[in-house]
């Protein structure tokens, strides 16, 4: 029944003379979400409106899943589209597309006719009171119910008509590329990977960054990660996942630094190394899964001391989370499962015992001339080594 879509957008209306920006933007996105579907589709945008057609036959059910994960599509509007005519035609069309999309005719319904096209004779009111009338005409067992319709039918008329009554939520957001850059440290945690998806959804292109530590962290945990990236990249496009060998620069602090500090100087060793890669493809930030208070790590004073040895800025998008809120959005978007596979990562094998939840900034750097003698040697070799996985 059904060989095209109607996409409505949000915030993307408002953008006054840069709309155009953000439309192709979207297009292209959807694009690249529908290019491994199966069937030739075609995209177009008409004041307001993006249309996607399908050419001949083609995967509904993979059509409409690949679009609810295009940030900033706000509904996703089977419909027919039908050439524009006299109200006879459109009665005709209304009628036929009502009969085909509810074999079972008691239902409740509301005409909403939105008239684009101020060449047609009859205004929304006169053509929604026309088809309430001719379509109880023709179905005697439906009803009119002006409040809680079970069937809200949208009539647009513009250069064609389209006719549609279903509205399937998409993820909102921006469009993915019109906001910038920027570098996600990803663990096999939870937390990250939803990160991810949320500066995802405001419009930013994300590359992100490992650290693994063999032989404490297995391959099986680097695999997870990988798995997590693929995952985000449903809705993020392709990325450019950095796996770092961490292992050698774990052991150093281990051996030179006070326990309790552990975590923290580990932290900022990290922040360092994704800085650098961030620099390096001009991203804009970095962005971290942190939350206020979750962990030792995580409280105020041990974010300020992380953060010292930033020069980008750290946007951290589930910084007023709870636990639960993250979680729910990770089996939104499919990623809880892998991430609550047990495969330790570098942080949680060298966690402390009794971390420090305070840390002073002057204590920490202080405890980090330890490693003065190889501490630059070993960053760089770290950044060398660095593998880079395409992930898509």
């Amino acid at each position: 029944m059904f060989r095209s879509f109607l996409i409505k957008y949000g915030e993307i209306a408002i953008k006054g003379k840069n709309r155009h920006v953000f439309e192709g933007a979207l297009i292209r996105n959807i694009e690249h979400a529908l290019s491994p579907v199966e069937g030739e589709f075609e995209i177009s945008a008409e004041r307001g409106r993006i249309y996607v057609a399908a050419a001949g036959d083609f995967d509904y059910d993979g059509a409409v899943l690949a679009l609810t994960r295009v940030f900033g599509i706000v509904s996703i509007c089977p419909m027919r589209q039908v050439d524009a005519g006299d109200m006879e035609q459109l009665v005709s069309d209304v009628l036929t597309y009502v009969d085909a999309v509810y074999p079972d005719k008691r239902k409740s319904f509301k005409v909403f006719t939105k008239r684009a096209d101020k060449s047609f004779p009859l205004d929304s009111q006169e053509i929604n009171a026309e088809l309430g009338g001719r379509i109880l005409d023709a179905y005697p067992e439906m009803r009119v119910d002006v409040h809680q319709p079970e069937i809200r039918l949208h009539v647009e008329i513009r250069n064609r008509v389209n006719i549609y009554s279903k509205e399937i939520p998409g993820p909102g957001g921006m469009p993915v590329g019109t906001a910038g850059k920027a570098m996600l440290l990803l663990s096999g945690g939870i937390d990250s990977p939803v990160a991810g998806y949320m500066i995802s959804k405001r419009g930013v292109t994300i590359e992100a960054v490992y650290f693994h530590a063999p032989p404490y962290t297995s391959e099986r945990a680097k695999q997870k990660v990988v798995d997590l990236a693929r995952i985000v990249s449903r809705y993020s496009g392709p990325i450019r996942l950095y796996v770092v060998n961490f292992t050698d620069i774990q052991l150093y602090i281990y051996d030179k630094c006070p326990h309790d500090e552990l975590t923290i100087i580990m932290r900022r060793y990290m922040m360092k190394i994704a800085e650098y890669f961030a620099k390096a493809d001009d991203c804009q930030g970095l962005v971290t899964g942190e939350s206020i208070g979750q962990v030792a790590s995580q409280t105020m004073k041990s974010l300020m001391a992380t953060n010292e040895v930033c020069t980008l800025p750290v946007y951290r998008p589930l910084i007023a989370f709870d636990k639960n809120d993250i979680i729910a959005i990770s089996e939104k978007i499919d990623t809880y499962e892998t991430s609550i596979q047990p495969y330790e990562d570098c942080c949680t094998i060298f966690v402390a015992k009794h971390p420090v939840t305070k840390p002073n900034v002057n204590i920490i750097r202080r405890s980090e001339r330890n490693l003065s003698e190889k501490i630059d040697e070993m960053m760089e070799k770290a950044i060398q080594t660095a593998e880079i996985i395409e992930v898509s």
